[in-house]
């Protein structure tokens, strides 16, 4: 199946691809995806996480293979059905699925987030809900099911211990991320290294709806001196946000980076064709740091 599919920067329109474990159905963003192959035998990891079938070589490259269906707890995948290789965070993973159904495009306005009542937010596996010709979609939070197997792919925090003392400072910040548990390690981050002065949003047009309140009120200058959005998230992505600050006369100038799990080579040159000052995968909130301080200090 061709993955290979382009969307117009900044249109806040993602590719989910829909795929089934045990006749559920779910979803994973089309810009995650390398390929799509057919269930390759694995070798077992001795000691391994319950939720990782094993290790494969496709074309000489080492990749871990992690059972969906154990990670929802639906008990163990039979040797059939389909690997997913996916790429984020700078890692190839396959994730082991039943079937795949096919690709759907949508808005992320279409973006239903999950209620308290479907998953803690700070515990789910689920980013979003879409209801696609009456049927329910759930997108899987990837990198979570990652970071919950393998804690050591998530943020580096103590990469900000390694900067050493640092001196307190208020220059104001918006930040613009959906996942509660990255958006409070983020902004723990940041204060840890000396930026007090944050605004934290959970998506592009909670953002967007701060920048554009300051600039009616005319202190846009005292609020928001630099940006930090992810790409994925619901109602306004961080391309779409990134497009809009950057248009605008009022704020072209306020500095954007891009923090997701998603910036690999492809989605690089999309913020950087739409003007992003800087971009960064998640794990390096290190060199988030680093980058900010160049930006504004």
């Amino acid at each position: 199946m061709d993955t290979n599919i382009l969307l117009e920067n900044g249109t806040n329109e993602l590719e989910v691809l829909e795929f089934l474990v045990d006749g559920n159905s779910y979803g994973i963003n089309v810009a995650k995806i390398r390929e799509i192959i057919t269930y390759q035998a694995v070798t077992p990891v001795p000691n391994a996480h319950p939720s990782i079938e094993g290790i494969f070589m496709p074309r000489d490259v080492m990749i871990t293979a992690i059972d969906l269906r154990n990670c929802l707890q639906r008990g163990q995948s039979e040797p059939k059905g389909l690997f997913i290789i996916t790429n984020f965070n700078k890692l190839d993973i396959a994730f082991h699925v039943d079937q795949v159904v096919g690709i759907h495009r949508v808005s992320w306005t279409e973006i239903i987030k999950p209620g308290t009542t479907v998953s803690n937010p700070e515990d789910g596996i689920s980013t979003g809900i879409i209801k696609i010709n009456g049927k329910l979609i759930i997108i899987l939070d990837f990198e979570k099911i990652v970071t919950d197997i393998s804690p050591e792919t998530g943020l580096k925090m103590t990469e900000i211990d390694e900067l050493g003392v640092r001196t307190r400072n208020d220059v104001p910040i918006l930040i613009a991320e959906d996942s509660p548990l990255l958006n409070k390690l983020i902004v723990d981050s940041l204060k840890k290294a000396g930026y007090e002065n944050l605004i934290h949003t959970e998506n592009g047009q909670e953002a967007w709806d701060v920048i554009c309140e300051c600039k009616d009120e005319g202190t846009l200058d005292k609020h928001v001196k630099c940006l930090i959005t992810d790409i994925e998230m619901p109602l306004m992505d961080g391309h779409r946000l990134t497009k809009l600050v950057k248009e605008d006369p009022a704020t072209k100038d306020i500095p954007v980076v891009i923090f997701s799990s998603l910036v690999n080579e492809e989605m690089r040159k999309k913020g950087e064709a739409l003007g992003a000052d800087a971009q960064l995968s998640k794990p390096e909130i290190g060199n988030l740091v680093r980058i900010i301080d160049d930006l504004v200090l």
